[in-house]
């Protein structure tokens, strides 16, 4: 009997899945979004949704701003791991690494306070990439300091020194072009500038979270999504050169 396709191939294949899963690549979406991203009714959307995440390649978290809202994002872990065992059933050359990140990218961090999110990601990206991507963040309604928790965690658990930045205002930068404007909370995405090339987030604001850790958390979470950011940013680089 013919081996069965692995779970990732039989999940993934389907047209509208596949739709949505792509849609969902690097950015969280709500349910009507997706809707018209996929033209196609919402009872049969949720329906393919609800296979996705009971495959564990979606998750879903309830808005932050509007507890009437959710946004589904995919599980970055969970699909990379699913893919690289997809390739190795079939054959193990097929696995390969990412293309490297040279210099010359921008990118803006977009948060209501920019006081933990946003800065956090901004550190976790120049760390990831050696300073070689110009990551900045900013504030729709900057704090006057960064969350004491936001730079503890960034030191004990990364080695980052932060404690000498400040929050900054979306006015700081406006007008500067950047490659890739992220929001990493869901009140500022309503509000934001429409700036081109962004993509959302949907990270809960640590600081409202009850129990301990949620600082760590966050950074945990940040440092996923960044470090699933890497290739695309290398392979949109390669992208541009020409042959």
């Amino acid at each position: 009997m013919a081996p069965e396709p692995p779970a990732f191939v039989r999940l993934a294949a389907h047209p509208l899945r596949w739709s949505l899963l792509t849609a969902l690549a690097g950015r969280d979406l709500r349910v009507r979004e997706l809707v018209e991203h996929v033209g196609q009714p919402q009872n049969l959307v949720s329906y393919h949704l609800r296979l996705l995440r009971d495959g564990g390649l979606v998750a879903v978290t309830r808005s932050s701003y509007d507890g009437r809202d959710s946004y589904y994002h995919l599980d970055l872990d969970r699909c990379s791991a699913a893919l690289t065992a997809t390739g190795t059933a079939l054959h193990p050359g097929l696995l390969r690494e990412p293309a490297p990140v040279r210099p010359g990218i921008t990118v803006l961090f977009v948060c209501t306070g920019n006081s933990s999110r946003s800065p956090i990601a901004a550190a976790l990206l120049r760390q990831r990439t050696g300073g070689r991507v110009a990551a900045t963040s900013a504030g729709s309604h900057p704090k006057a300091a960064l969350h004491p928790e936001a730079v503890r965690v960034l030191a004990e658990e990364f080695g980052i020194d932060v404690a000498g930045q400040r929050p900054r205002h979306l006015d700081t930068v406006a007008g500067q072009r950047f490659d890739h404007v992220i929001t990493v909370c869901d009140k500022v995405r309503e509000v934001c500038p429409a700036f081109p090339h962004r993509r959302h987030w949907s990270i809960p604001d640590p600081a409202a979270a009850p129990g301990p850790g949620a600082f760590r958390r966050t950074a945990a979470e940040l440092d996923t999504r960044v470090r699933h950011l890497l290739p695309e940013l290398g392979a949109a680089q390669d992208k541009e050169v020409p042959s």
